[in-house]
């Protein structure tokens, strides 16, 4: 997908990139159609290895506050993931400052769960959930020392209320300053936020949380039967906080939190999940953060869709009445 926050750069520029990183040249090379943020492009090696080099947005463009020198963050997540046995691309090259930052990641074999769904069985497709609530469960195991977004000073906090609500503030602000369509005031939102905060201060120890475990972010390899999960990609919207946000992503317009196979792999890989009112309220926090941000966004992606703007409108509207 088009977006204005996608980096342009000639072929040639994005072969000297990989050549200065890793000492080899580039003998094809392709600007992939995937992501809706960041660009992407496929180069082969000319000792047959092939990369994957992610480029972050030019310094002009327009982006919501919490997104500003994202990279980091998923530079920052591949060492912390690595031990865990969860799939991913492995972290080649990381240049994070200069005109160009970038990442540069080992390719993976595998198809997009949304495209490869019609040819799983039904059997399949449950086993495939379970072993993602174990790689889900593999990341939460995973503990920092504050809450918040690693790259950024000022959205990190000793307690996850602090955090969570200045998230918020931030992208609230960001709705002012883009004018977002949203169906409340932002100020409304914001003390409807404030008025469910209390179940944050349940939350006690900081757990890394990918926050973007949407089907199209978990590539299938189909090449094997059973199949089995290739790679879990785009780490970049990491943060430090709840394990519990996650199922939001999971299912963005649904409930993972009561997908009974998705549970099963979680609880026996040790995640720890009891749907307390608690529970409940923190859940419809995180719901409304992601629909926030993906009405928010709309504008400075230059986005264009209204059914998918009303289905996200019509499932925030449903927390903050909740």
């Amino acid at each position: 997908m088009d977006a204005h926050t996608k980096r342009r750069l000639p072929e040639a520029e994005v072969n000297g990139l990989v050549h200065r990183a890793l000492g080899r040249r580039a003998v094809a090379a392709r600007e992939l159609g995937a992501g809706t943020f960041a660009a992407l492009w496929r180069v082969r090696l000319d000792d047959g290895r092939e990369v994957v080099v992610k480029l972050s947005p030019p310094a002009d463009a327009t982006l919501l506050a919490y997104e500003r020198d994202i990279i980091r963050t998923e530079a920052m997540f591949y060492p912390l993931a690595e031990g865990t046995g969860v799939p991913q691309p492995r972290l080649l090259h990381a240049c994070l400052d200069g005109p160009v930052p970038h990442l540069i990641m080992t390719a993976v074999e595998g198809i997009p769960w949304p495209e490869a769904a019609e040819r799983l069985a039904e059997e399949e497709s449950r086993q495939l959930r379970a072993t993602l609530g174990q790689y889900v469960a593999a990341l939460h195991r995973v503990k920092g020392t504050e809450f918040g977004y690693p790259h950024l000073p000022g959205m990190r906090a000793a307690t996850w209320k602090e955090a969570f609500l200045t998230m918020v503030d931030g992208l609230l602000a960001d709705a002012v300053r883009f004018d977002a369509d949203l169906p409340w005031p932002a100020g409304e939102i914001a003390r409807a936020v404030r008025a469910g905060a209390g179940a944050l201060d349940e939350v006690t120890e900081p757990a890394l949380v990918h926050f973007d475990l949407w089907p199209g972010n978990i590539l299938l390899d189909l090449g094997r039967r059973p199949p089995r999960i290739a790679a879990l990609i785009d780490h970049e919207r990491a943060f430090w906080g709840d394990p519990l946000a996650d199922f939001v992503s999971l299912d963005v317009y649904g409930r993972a939190e009561h997908d009974p196979d998705l549970l099963r792999g979680y609880r026996q890989a040790g995640g720890r999940l009891e749907l307390t009112e608690g529970a409940l309220t923190r859940l419809a926090l995180y719901r409304t953060y992601l629909y926030l941000i993906m009405i928010i966004e709309e504008k400075p992606r230059g986005f264009d869709d209204a059914d998918r703007h009303d289905r996200v409108v019509k499932g925030l509207l449903e927390q903050l009445i909740r």
